[in-house]
């Protein structure tokens, strides 16, 4: 560990200009990409059987945009104050103990990501039999994890260029079918200006549930976090990466439920999950279950793409203070993270041979809340504990914004604790092992600088 002029300990890929070549509109792209799934496409249909209302929709889909904001702005301000690569692994080793960071950086570099990216690829699989009915969906899903895969291994160069044209072909696509759905589209007897019965909507408990839903399609605005090492001015542009990502996002959210609303019978979405397909055929007539299927699958190429991209970054980052993993960090000539990469390729192939992304995914959903949560609270806890430390970007809003954040992230903690216990408890425990692990590996060390090259200032 170096140290810079002030005396502030300077970490491993913490320099800006070290190894930083992507520019802000890449990580823009990697962020959009990140957060814009299937979700956004198949959860309307379960929102409406509670709240028929088309006003109370699109403002329940702008409360989650708003509430992803607050957390742009406290990550926003933590990845300025630590610039390097790795998201909570970084963030929570800062601001209270590098354990707590490995015990990010262990769910997120071992499933965190390669559960998502199994998920995205299965679904790429189901929608591609729309354009190729006769391809089987798993050959399909290994087909796109590997091609991607391939793409990242090539290089951040290569790897930069595919982001961003995969992503900009995304929103093209959503934005086309934006325009077809108010264009050509037959309008259905639904109104988007408020009335006197939304208020009982808004205040409801499927109201506040639906949030929760809505709140797992927006993941993905903190993406730029776990590249920051590899982005140029990252003090300045991540922040500006995740804001303008995020606003992308939100704005399409809303258009997206309100053309699928302008377009469909209520009755006909209620308690569906292919909603963006029923749409499309309102629109598009029979051919629009594929018009909609070939959208979603050009739409999970890039959502595969930037979680292949980001997720290596995190044990890539771990191998760089952890001696046992130490060959995760060795970067290929072209400067991809090789080892990584090929991890967590192995780990999501796994998990679609084995269809245990679905029950993985169920349990690190509270470990990834809780990571998160704590990360913001993180913020409080140094502007309090350590306001010396220079900060270039300050949270907006702070503490308004970082407490709306604390406030539902609690509350789908809550959700998931009551609703579904059992698969709570199994994050907790995967939590837990990592735990036990970083204990084994500090225990291995004895005096050596393990862990504690991440360590607190």
């Amino acid at each position: 560990m170096a140290a810079s002029e002030t005396g502030s300990p300077v970490w491993p890929g913490s320099l800006s200009g070290s190894g930083s070549t992507i520019s802000v509109l890449v990580a823009v792209a990697i962020v959009v990409a990140d957060m814009v799934g299937v979700g956004v496409f198949t959860s309307l249909g379960f929102q409406v059987k509670d709240i028929p209302s088309g006003f109370s929709i699109l403002l329940l889909w702008t409360v989650g945009g708003i509430v992803a904001l607050c957390g742009v702005f406290s990550y926003g301000e933590l990845g300025a104050m630590f610039p390097r690569s790795s998201g909570e692994y970084n963030f929570l080793g800062r601001a209270y103990h590098p354990a707590f960071g490995f015990v990010a950086g262990w769910v997120s570099a071992t499933v965190g990501f390669a559960a998502p990216v199994a998920l995205a690829a299965m679904a790429f699989g189901e929608y591609g039999k729309s354009v190729l009915p006769n391809a089987p969906p798993l050959a399909l899903a290994i087909g796109v994890v590997w091609l991607v895969s391939l793409v990242q291994l090539a290089g951040i160069r290569h790897s930069s260029t595919f982001q961003l044209v995969a992503t900009i072909l995304k929103v093209l696509l959503i934005v086309a079918f934006l325009v077809s759905g108010f264009v050509i589209g037959t309008a259905q007897p639904v109104t988007f200006a408020p009335s006197a019965f939304d208020f009982a909507h808004i205040v409801s408990a499927p109201f506040a549930i639906s949030l929760v839903f809505v709140m797992y399609s927006f993941s993905g605005w903190n993406a730029a976090t776990y590249i920051i090492g590899e982005v140029r001015l990252p003090e300045r542009n991540v922040p500006r990466a995740m804001l303008i990502g995020t606003l992308i996002v939100l704005v399409l959210y809303v258009a997206l439920n309100a053309v699928f609303l302008h377009t469909a019978p209520i009755d006909k979405l209620a308690g569906q999950l292919d909603v963006a397909r029923i749409s499309g055929s309102y629109i598009f007539g029979e051919f629009g279950g594929r018009i909609v299927g070939a959208m979603i699958c050009v739409g999970l190429i890039s959502s595969i793409s930037a979680m292949m991209w980001i997720g290596p970054r995190v044990m890539m980052t771990m191998g760089e203070d952890i001696p046992v993993l130490r060959a995760f960090a060795r970067r290929s000539p072209s400067g991809a993270p090789a080892y990584a990469i090929l991890f967590q390729l192995t780990v999501a192939s796994l998990m679609l041979f084995t269809r245990s992304f679905e029950a993985v995914l169920d349990f690190i959903q509270f470990a990834l809340l809780f990571c998160s949560f704590f990360t913001v609270l993180g913020v409080i806890k140094l502007r309090i504990m350590r306001p010396d430390l220079p900060r270039p970007y300050r949270a907006w809003g702070y503490p308004l914004t970082t407490v709306v954040f604390l406030l539902v992230t609690a509350f789908m903690m809550y959700y998931l604790l009551t609703e579904r216990p059992l698969q709570s408890l199994l994050g907790l425990l995967i939590m837990l092992s990592g735990l036990l692990i970083y204990a084994v590996f500090r225990k291995r060390a004895h005096q050596g600088p393990v862990a504690v090259s991440q360590g607190r200032e």
